[in-house]
């Protein structure tokens, strides 16, 4: 008996009937009200019995089964909730995408710190699980894009209410399993045929007993009631090898597969046609996929089969499908030939889905985090169409999933997709030139290129490895690809780059002090103020004190630290730090002010004044740059100062610099309508329902309540000093616009008098050009212009000056000492040019059959050599020669090499010695 098998001892199933099995094909333990039955239900213990016999009394629609879900979970008085985005790192900071329900309610809810939105509650929640990336279109009812229907009860222990942000018990297990039982018979499932599996969950530290809901050979749900702690201490040892404890909260987290659900309604041989007939439909007539009825059959038959080749449980896919293929009687050739381009197709299908998901809800592709997620996903997809003949237009592809979700941005998807695809081009056909380099290397060891060189293959290039696979068979190298490979690609970007948690103080005084009062946000352009000095804490520089109350910001949210200095009547200390840890906000100063008494303090007013005007100039900007570039738009990070502040934006394309002038316009628009920056506080769930997660472009701030600032129309959790109005910003100048990253533009601007002083910069910069050119400043673009044609022209007429002189000289044998090496003349010369000039003349000479040793004083000691087709000579070993002799080095290939030294005082003796240099190398 497994060790949480008391926990499935509930009252429900005792009352209904039902008999406790164990399957004898799998060993796992199962309910069931069928006593007769012996196996639990689950491929590959059984096949799917509802194809072609759907396993409810009616056919649903996607939509028409998420709104009964929905409805039915409403009337057992379930509170219906919006979806989040499916980029579950808009907000929090420990993932990247949203994988299941339970998502939206991670951390703050379920650790308790913040009540959740309803309790209990019902969604529908769009979900993109990267690791099923494999088994999509394999499987039968894989689906990397989904929707988790689900329903949610947040319970706590009654001995613990006062620690948490919900009380008492909403319900538990029974009452779950007795509403899954409902949902089903509402649907007209036969009750009879469906199997609970126990199957204990653990994930991120946390687990508990879990039901696996089983009908008609699929799992339409799972059951977690999550109500235990990882504990070194605890009594359970769960399937991760790790002990457990119970906690004072206990989760009802349920994960209804819509797809699925949809799918039994319908009984078709795949989930695919299930939930996407138009576009499976249009693919297969795109690609031209035929089927006699024959063929038709084969395929239907082969899908009840489907659930054996899941990634996660078999070893060898192909493996797997050649059973398949025994146990239909067909050539596994032949299985693979009918089923592998509908599987494409159905992965194309489920891919465009993902990508609207992806791209309707913001995320914007890019090398890192969802971007890089995304732009995996798209690639992936065009390589998918293009292997089996699909060639619609992929943005029209993404468009169609966009368009039945509903997205209003669904130009701006296509824009994206259309940008990618060119990208994703270029990528290919310099990463090409490497596949082939690298699959030589491996073809000379006699050794099949590894999983770690494709991985970098597709990191670096996007080049996917079937792609290697063709080219390394064109060189006679062998590719080993896991059936997983998308999977592990994945796994190296699914996690979110956690931030560094700040040093925390050793000293057990700090740990006990009360959070420091914060007044600057009661008063935000006040800079004087009294507190008590609670404590003082040496450093091994400087001195810090933590007072009862303050008006010193602390650094955070990309908002430097304010200045200033405490004073008493005996002293004045300079505060040139501020930082805050657990509410306790610490004072960096440069002498101990004393503990326990009064000091006045004095913020720089000026700096703080400046820092406001940056930080309101920022949403500003911000708010502006959506305007002009799209709604998509969001922060990838911000750095405010006093003489200019930046702000990194995701966004897939370049930033002109007709689009810095709009951003910039529209920003002192603003500025000049002089609106009122406000600041309120309201539960976090009502500010999410009313303005959505677009809340938090500056990061995701703790708390059940947050504080937000009113800027015209836009809207930001901020926890920043800002203006009170905008006009009192005085004035914002972008400075400049560029890439920082793939998929990021970088804005760098001035607000207020920093906005002037940096137009005065940029000024007298263009009147110190003008003077230099003795024009007009307005005259300088051109001037500029015409003088840098002038000099490129000049440069081109030297060059070709030089190739003339060096045929001249290689042509009129003037100069130089010429000795025989084999049966090639060879010429030494010291002609003191740069190196285009030695280049030149080198190359000339072995143009006329000779060996050419140049060498040159000019700039250190230089020497060139050049050999001619036919002189058994290798110009690397000379240079290498010749250049140790001056102190230095160099090198090349066989025909032409170049390298010095330092010592011109030997570059004579050297040339000298080449003769002997080149008969030795000869001989060698």
């Amino acid at each position: 008996m497994s060790e949480l098998a008391a926990e499935y001892q509930l009252e429900y199933f005792e009352a209904e009937g039902f008999a406790r099995k164990e399957c004898p094909s799998c060993g796992a333990h199962f309910w069931t009200r069928d006593h007769d039955r012996e196996t639990c239900g689950e491929p590959p213990c059984e096949q799917y019995d509802f194809i072609d016999s759907p396993g409810f009394a009616e056919e649903y629609t996607l939509e028409e089964m998420r709104e009964a879900f929905l409805s039915f979970f409403e009337e057992h008085d379930h509170e219906r909730i919006d979806p989040y985005p499916v980029a579950a790192n808009r907000w929090r900071d420990d993932v990247l995408l949203t994988q299941a329900s339970i998502y939206d309610f991670q951390p703050l809810v379920t650790s308790g710190q913040t009540p959740p939105p309803a309790n209990p509650l019902t969604v529908s929640q769009p979900c993109i699980r990267m690791q099923d990336i494999d088994n999509v279109g394999k499987t039968g009812r894989h689906t990397m894009a989904f929707e988790m229907m689900a329903h949610h009860a947040f319970n706590v222990r009654e001995d613990a209410e006062a620690e948490y942000a919900y009380e008492g018990e909403v319900y538990w297990k029974d009452r779950t399993v007795e509403l899954c039982d409902k949902l089903l018979d509402s649907l007209g499932a036969d009750i009879t045929d469906v199997t609970y599996i126990e199957d204990p969950w653990v994930g991120g530290g946390n687990a508990g007993p879990a039901i696996e809901v089983i009908y008609k050979g699929l799992e339409l749900a799972t059951l977690v009631f999550m109500c235990m702690e990882q504990d070194p201490d605890g009594e359970y040892e769960l399937k991760d090898g790790n002990t457990y404890s119970f906690m004072d909260t206990y989760i009802v987290d349920t994960g209804y597969g819509l797809e699925r659900w949809t799918w039994m309604s319908r009984g078709t041989p795949t989930v695919y046609e299930a939930i996407y007939p138009e576009m499976i439909d249009f693919l297969k007539d795109n690609a031209g996929l035929e089927y006699t009825d024959e063929e038709s059959e084969l395929v239907a038959r082969a899908a009840r089969l489907s659930g054996q080749l899941d990634i996660d449980d078999v070893d060898d896919v192909e493996a797997a499908r050649g059973e398949i293929a025994d146990e239909l009687g067909v050539d596994v050739e032949e299985l693979r030939t009918l089923v592998e381009p509908l599987e494409r197709i159905y992965a194309i299908a489920d891919h465009c889905r993902t990508l609207a998901y992806m791209f309707g809800d913001g995320i914007v592709p890019s090398n890192v985090g969802t971007g890089y997620l995304a732009r995996m996903v798209l690639r992936r997809t065009k390589r998918l169409c293009d292997t089996v003949g699909v060639d619609a237009p992929l943005d029209e592809l993404v468009d169609m999933q966009a368009d039945r979700l509903a997205y209003d941005n669904r130009d701006t998807i296509r824009d994206i997709v259309r940008t990618e695809v060119e990208k994703y081009r270029e990528t290919l056909e310099r990463g090409g030139r490497r596949v082939e380099q690298l699959a030589e290397e491996y073809a000379e060891r006699g050794e099949a290129i590894p999983v770690d060189e494709l991985i970098e293959l597709y990191d670096s290039h996007g080049i996917q490895p079937d792609m290697v696979e063709e080219i390394a068979d064109e060189v006679g190298a062998d590719v080993d690809v896991p059936d997983d490979f998308y999977s592990l690609v994945a796994d190296r970007h699914d996690r979110a780059v956690a931030d560094e948690a700040e040093a925390s103080s050793n000293d057990d005084r700090f740990g006990d002090l009360p959070d420091t009062e914060k007044l600057y946000y009661d008063d935000q352009g006040r800079t004087q103020f009294e507190a008590v000095v609670l404590d003082v804490f040496e450093r091994e520089e400087g001195y810090d004190v933590v007072l009862d109350q303050t008006m010193f910001y602390p650094e955070g949210g990309g908002q430097p630290a304010d200045h200033g200095t405490l004073s008493t009547e005996e002293t004045t200390v300079n505060v040139t730090d501020v930082q805050i840890e657990n509410g306790v906000i610490r004072h960096r100063t440069d002498e101990d002010p004393g503990k326990g008494g009064f000091v006045n303090g004095q913020v720089d007013a000026t700096r703080r004044r400046r820092l406001m005007r940056h930080h309101t100039a920022t949403h500003i900007v911000m708010d502006a740059a959506r305007q002009v570039l799209g709604e998509h738009v969001r922060q990838a990070g911000a750095q405010k100062g006093t003489d200019s502040s930046r702000i990194d934006l995701r966004h897939y394309a370049r930033v002109s610099r007709d689009d810095v002038k709009r951003i910039e316009r529209i920003a002192n628009d603003l500025v000049m309508e002089n609106v009122s920056v406000t600041q309120e506080w309201p539960h976090r769930h009502e500010a999410e329902a009313e303005h959505g997660f677009d809340l938090y472009q500056g990061g995701i701030p703790p708390g059940t309540n947050i504080r937000l600032i009113h800027v015209a129309e836009d809207v930001q959790a901020c926890g920043g000093t800002h203006v009170s109005r905008t006009g009192d910003v005085g004035a914002i100048k972008i400075l400049n616009a560029e890439r920082v990253q793939d998929g990021v533009e970088r804005l760098v601007f001035a607000a207020g008098d920093a906005a002037i002083e940096a137009t005065q910069r940029t000024e007298d910069a263009l009147y110190e050009a003008a003077d230099a050119l003795d024009v007009s400043p307005e005259d300088v673009p051109d001037t500029a212009e015409r003088f840098f044609e002038e000099w490129k022209a000049r440069g081109k007429e030297i060059e070709a000056l030089k190739e003339q002189l060096a045929s001249a000289r290689a042509s009129g044998g003037a100069g130089g000492e010429e000795v025989e090496v084999g049966e090639t003349t060879a010429v030494i010369q010291r002609i003191d040019a740069d190196m285009d000039e030695l280049r030149a003349t080198a190359n000339a000479l072995a143009d006329e059959g000779q060996i050419a040793v140049i060498g040159s004083g000019a700039s250190g000691a230089q020497f060139v050599v050049a050999v001619p087709d036919g002189a058994d000579v290798n110009a690397g070993e000379v240079v290498g020669e010749l250049a140790s002799r001056v102190g230095g080095g160099g090198g090349g290939p066989p025909d032409f090499a170049q390298g010095g030294g330092p010592d011109v005082d030997e570059l004579d003796n050297a040339l000298e010695a080449a003769p002997d240099i080149l008969r030795q190398v000869l001989d060698a």
